[in-house]
């Protein structure tokens, strides 16, 4: 039986993956007393002991984590920005051609962010195709719900007395420097980062990340957009859709409680619209980091998700 330890437990992406693996036979879930988990002592030798370990922490502390794991055959996989463009990790984004097999083969994968997961699903393929160049100077939207700040922000959004500014949508990443955009760019092989307007709304789960593009910067049409997604998206958790909005809407929750990414390609002969939607929590982190450990243990990508 595989021992797994979730190093960072009481956040809201460990309590998600601990909510998935409490079910699993295959799995023995090693855990820590409330008084014992943020002893380093205690940390260290759960991590050693473990097969897998998932790091649900902050940046510093996720490499304080790994610089305590000495064990070679302990696999980890990072939830925090630390390690998405180190050398020596490897990038948890299966469905991205050869991806699934370097993750298979390393014992250290660094889980996507999870507005870079729909940007990524949505660009890295259109530039490894030549549809989209790398020298492209691209913009993002991406809308999430507020459970992706953690348990310091749901308890703002979810107080009785919360500020009415909470009532509507709030952009951030206003000075252009998101901890996402690393990894945006590099994954994608692009020249420069896109410009990109993260928004936090007040419902509490459900992300839809979009790109739009003009079709005269662009090396082909929309039908050859859909069909890259088509032959780069026939297995793992992200799929491609025909006609996925709602009567003219999509909405941002469509995904919520749910472990898969939607992608869909909209708009007309002179601009295209691309978007994703999936869960924040989910494909957007906690179903992710579970998706590369099925990889590494060689079972179902789907076991223990919600698809």
């Amino acid at each position: 039986m595989t021992k797994v330890f979730i190093d960072g437990s009481a956040g809201t992406t460990g309590l998600r993956i601990h909510e998935r693996l409490a079910a699993r036979r295959d799995i023995e879930l090693m855990t820590l007393t409330e008084e014992r988990r943020k002893d380093p002592t205690a940390r260290r030798e759960a991590l050693n002991a473990a097969d897998i370990a998932f790091l649900c922490l902050p940046d510093a502390a996720a490499v304080e984590a790994v610089a305590m794991t000495e064990n070679p055959h302990t696999a980890l996989i990072d939830t925090s920005t630390a390690h998405r463009t180190a050398d020596g990790w490897v990038y948890g984004f299966p469905e991205l051609p050869g991806q699934r097999e370097r993750i298979q083969a390393s014992r250290r994968i660094a889980n996507p962010g999870c507005h870079a997961s729909g940007f990524v699903a949505l660009v890295a393929p259109l530039v490894r195709a030549g549809i989209v160049p790398a020298s492209a100077c691209l913009s993002c939207f991406s809308l999430t719900g507020y459970s992706g700040g953690g348990k310091k922000m749901i308890a703002e959004y979810e107080a009785d007395d919360r500020d009415p500014l909470l009532e509507a949508p709030r952009a951030y990443g206003l000075s252009q420097t998101h901890k996402h955009l690393p990894e945006m760019q590099a994954v994608c092989g692009l020249d420069a980062a896109p410009a990109f307007l993260p928004v936090v709304a007040p419902y509490y789960a459900g992300m839809e990340v979009t790109v739009p593009l003009f079709a005269r910067s662009i090396r082909g049409t929309a039908d050859d957009i859909r069909a890259c997604y088509r032959e780069t998206y026939r297995e793992g958790l992200v799929h491609y859709c025909d006609n996925a909005d709602e009567s003219g809407f999509l909405s941002a929750c469509a995904y919520a409680g749910r472990d898969d990414m939607e992608i869909s390609v909209h708009g007309n002969g002179e601009r295209i619209l691309l978007a994703a939607r999936f869960d924040n929590l989910g494909k957007g982190a906690s179903g992710a980091a579970i998706q590369n450990m099925n990889i590494l243990l060689g079972a179902d990508e789907t076991s223990g998700l919600v698809v």
